[in-house]
């Protein structure tokens, strides 16, 4: 296969990638798969979370493709794409494991419009703890801050957290 076709769709497919993890965001891990899922939404308390399982299992195809397209002799062309999901996984690391949840201690502050857009989206996603009710399944393409705002807000902020302070004057009221 010619490096420029193998370039194209290592390419294609991690823009594809972002397609493929909104929806197995929204309907997979905030469904069926939401016993995992779950853990993402509470306060962790350790390093490891089940929602990292993930991670795993969405790697199996990229492996496969990879040791295929390399050493069993599939199609050249199931490397590359294999590539892009590994590729894929590792700009969402990056962006959401460290920019966005501080799982490895950086410095980084967010100055870009759009670096900043994805981050608070994801936070707002983050502000409602159940399975429903949520906003901003995608990750490196997120709707603006005021749109999700609005959405979160024409849901009578159905599921979101309790600010920190509300939640203490709650406990001390049982």
């Amino acid at each position: 296969m010619s490096w420029p076709l193998g370039i194209l769709l290592f390419v294609l497919t991690v823009i594809g990638m972002e397609g493929f993890a909104y929806g197995a965001h929204r309907w997979i891990m905030h469904g069926p798969g939401w016993f995992l899922h779950k853990s993402h939404h509470r306060p962790r308390t350790g390093n490891w979370e089940l929602n990292d399982l993930y991670a795993a299992i969405f790697a199996v195809p990229s492996f496969v493709l990879l040791l295929g397209g390399v050493q069993l002799g599939w199609w050249p062309g199931w490397a590359w794409i294999g590539a892009g999901i590994a590729a894929y996984g590792a700009i969402y690391f990056g962006f959401h494991d460290i920019i966005v949840h501080k799982r490895v201690p950086t410095r980084y502050l967010p100055r870009s419009t759009y670096m900043k857009r994805i981050v608070q989206a994801h936070r707002l996603h983050h502000v409602v703890e159940t399975r429903e009710g949520n906003v901003s399944f995608g990750f490196l393409v997120a709707p603006s801050p005021e749109s999700l705002k609005a959405q979160l807000k024409q849901r009578n902020r159905a599921g979101v957290r309790a600010p920190a302070a509300r939640v203490d004057q709650m406990l001390s009221e049982r």
